[in-house]
């Protein structure tokens, strides 16, 4: 299981999402957008009626089998850079 963890104005999202259907062919991605989120920086991203243009908080979420799974993230690493990134091991029920 894997989550990366990007902004909006990352503009890395579309990529990311083709590359994971398109080329990685993973067994199952699901995208959330944040309604609130800091990171290393510590500016905090949030959302509210103001806001014309965000900058929130993206998280990508997939999975795979543990060996495509690392191939993936060596690939992802290239992209999004150090500190984006979180994976475990998790327990598919068939």
């Amino acid at each position: 299981m894997v989550r990366v963890y990007l902004s909006e104005a990352d503009r890395l999202l579309h990529p990311l999402l083709a590359k994971l259907h398109d080329e990685e062919n993973v067994r199952g991605v699901t995208v959330f957008r944040g309604i609130s989120g800091f990171g290393k920086n510590g500016r905090i991203h949030s959302s509210s009626l103001l806001d014309l243009a965000s900058d929130l908080p993206v998280v990508i979420e997939f999975f795979d089998e543990p060996d495509k799974v690392k191939t993936i993230i060596k690939h992802l690493n290239t992209i999004v850079g150090p500190g984006h990134i979180v994976s475990w091991q998790a327990e598919l029920n068939e």
